[in-house]
């Protein structure tokens, strides 16, 4: 199996930040990424402290959100770059990774 070289990225969110959209549509209109996936964590908490979940008696609406994706180093980037602009300090994760291409 031969594989490529991509950068991993992982973007952690807050439902009630309302910025999962914004984020999906650069992703996938403006940066045009190979692969993007998006995940609804059931709790969590950061720098805060505050926990943000859910119990069987109520839905939060303020549930923990990553979205992640890969695409060459160099498209990279200039994308987590530009992510910078609208997404918290210290809420975006990367590290490099392998993608299999095949035989």
């Amino acid at each position: 199996m031969t594989s490529a070289p991509v950068t991993m990225v992982r973007i952690y969110l807050t439902e009630g930040e309302h910025q999962y959209q914004k984020v999906m549509d650069y992703l996938h209109d403006e940066a045009k990424v190979a692969g993007v996936t998006a995940f609804r964590g059931i709790a969590g908490y950061g720098g805060s402290g505050e926990v943000h979940g859910h119990s069987l008696l109520d839905i939060s609406l303020d549930l923990p959100l990553i979205i992640e994706f890969f695409d060459q180093a160099e498209c990279v980037g200039p994308v987590v770059e530009a992510l910078n602009e609208f997404i918290k300090p210290g809420h975006i994760v990367t590290w490099p990774a392998a993608i299999n291409i095949g035989e």
